[in-house]
């Protein structure tokens, strides 16, 4: 096992990596008060779910399964109405601890259901998709969609710990387990260019499912990730580098519907949209540009977004949560490895960038 520290004083937390975790009470005793409620979904439940429950109830916890819908729309207030009132039947009170056993929808839903539960409970964090071990598990950010735009309803609610379980990739579907790289590309592009010059040579590695380069990945994207929020935990500067590719690719998911394209599908073409916006701005070497569309195609994920109208990509953009004074603001690359935000961009550069895309089915 490997410990990423992510240092936020007294709210500061252990990410655990590592293979067969999710069976070791250990890991969350610590954590624990009397009882505790397991939220998950209907897929992951009959894989994991009696292995997290035993872990706990040989913690000493009492245990309250809460199974919900799979898929993106799961991120809605009907679904959070029914984990409250699991939650109240079960007459858990302040001392019970919310583990959250999944993937990222799963993660937001119990996070921010711990966030706001008679005014806040203790929270894990047991992802089993890539994209939750390197990313939507880590860093407090919780929510709900709204349909007018992505995660637009939420807090930030640190976890107590994070168990990075890589065994349970196993069980990964093939799709999912490529968009998950599309966050693992998303540090290296954004953050750690030597990182990425590893991620060009190993992707056959990360698809093969081997575990010593999954381990690593995970373990690097948390390493960059746990930095980023240690100095900026609620984005008002520095993580905001985290979303490379989200301004785009929160759009493609509100227009298709939450859950038509993942979300790492959707963050991958909105990174080449980025990319290619930072090239025709000046600032990216175009070289670099292609280095990205080819690994994410490499990847298995989509370089291009579906046909959507000027007009609509426009509309979308401008709910963007990193907009400011009526602007929005996009996360491009300088260089390699190397993110800013980036205020004043022409919005001719932007209407060339939509126009230049292309439909791209899944």
């Amino acid at each position: 096992m490997e410990t990423v520290s992510v240092a936020l004083g007294s709210r500061g937390y252990p990410i655990h990596i590592g293979a067969a975790l999710i069976d070791r009470s250990e890991l969350y005793a610590p954590h624990l008060g009397p009882a505790a409620a397991v939220v998950t979904n209907a897929v992951v439940a009959p894989l994991y779910l009696a292995r997290v429950r035993a872990a706990l109830e040989r913690a000493g916890a009492r245990v309250t399964e809460i199974v919900v819908e799979d898929g993106e729309r799961a991120k809605a207030w009907a679904t959070l109405d029914r984990v409250f009132d699991a939650l109240l039947a079960a007459r858990l009170g302040r001392d019970a601890t919310i583990v959250a056993l999944g993937g990222g929808v799963v993660g937001d839903l119990a996070g921010f259901a711990a966030a706001v539960y008679q005014r806040g409970v203790r929270f894990m964090q047991v992802p089993t998709t890539l994209l939750a071990q390197v990313d939507s598990s880590v860093g407090g950010k919780t929510a709900i969609n709204h349909p007018r735009g992505k995660n637009m309803i939420g807090v930030f609610h640190q976890p107590l710990a994070v168990i990075s379980d890589v065994a349970t990739l196993d069980s990964l579907p093939d799709r999912e387990l490529r968009a998950g790289l599309a966050e693992v590309i998303k540090h290296g592009a954004a953050l750690d260019a030597r990182f990425f010059v590893w991620l060009e040579e190993h992707i056959g590695r990360l698809l093969a499912r081997e575990r010593d380069a999954l381990v690593y990945a995970v373990r690097r994207s948390c390493e960059l990730k746990a930095a980023v929020v240690a100095e900026d935990e609620r984005e008002t500067g520095r993580r905001t580098l985290l979303n490379l590719g989200h301004t785009f690719g929160h759009a493609i998911e509100a227009a298709t519907g939450f859950g038509a394209w993942l979300h790492g599908e959707a963050v991958a073409a909105g990174m080449v949209m980025a990319a290619e916006l930072s090239a025709r701005a000046g600032m990216l070497p175009r070289d670099d540009a292609r280095r990205i569309t080819d690994l994410i195609s490499r990847a298995g994920l989509p370089a291009r977004p579906p046909r959507l109208a000027r007009e609509r990509w426009q509309e979308l953009i401008s709910v963007d949560k990193k907009s400011a004074a009526g602007r929005v603001r996009f996360v491009l690359l300088e260089g390699m490895g190397r993110a800013k935000l980036q205020a004043d961009v022409d919005e001719r550069l932007i209407d060339e960038v939509i126009d230049a895309s292309t439909p791209q089915s899944l």
